[in-house]
């Protein structure tokens, strides 16, 4: 009976160590394919139906609801409309990884194109991935900093 057991959990080890590894690699993915605006790989690696959550923000047209592949990609051609590129800033500080499940911290920053006005904060971004793509994408941001920028005077 303990060998089995061992062997059990053996397996179940090696299995969550693959997961962790796929989900660790799709997660780059994510993050290579939105540093160099490719959103056809952001159509790929979404999956069909996604849990997108980010508080909603009507000062703010590229944060809204979103739930298919097409609309999450879209979403970073969106930010890129409404916000000056090249003062688009993001770090990350820490990227954790537990079995399907993924949080990235860090900080980002960014101008908004219609009132030259800057927002910045810190974030945390919650991603899932199953069957080698992305079904949740939580993004915990300041959504006051960004409503202030998205605000004429």
């Amino acid at each position: 009976m303990s060998a089995n057991f061992t062997a059990v959990r053996e397996s179940s080890a090696r299995t969550a160590s693959s997961t962790s590894k796929t989900t660790r690699a799709v997660v780059q993915e994510l993050l290579a394919a939105r540093l160099a605006g490719n959103t056809e790989r952001l159509v790929a690696l979404f999956a069909d139906e996604v849990d997108w959550m980010l508080a909603e923000n009507p000062a703010a047209p590229w944060i809204r609801p979103r739930s298919t592949a097409a609309d999450c990609a879209a979403q970073f051609t969106e930010l890129m409309e409404y916000t000056v590129p090249e003062d688009a800033r993001a770090s990350v500080d820490s990227f954790l990884v537990d079995g399907a499940d993924a949080v990235l911290m860090g900080h980002l920053s960014g101008t908004v194109r219609a009132t030259g006005k800057s927002f910045q904060g810190p974030f945390a971004l919650r991603l899932t991935v199953e069957d080698g793509r992305i079904t949740r994408h939580h993004l915990y941001e300041n959504s006051l900093s960004i409503a202030e920028a998205c605000s004429p005077d």
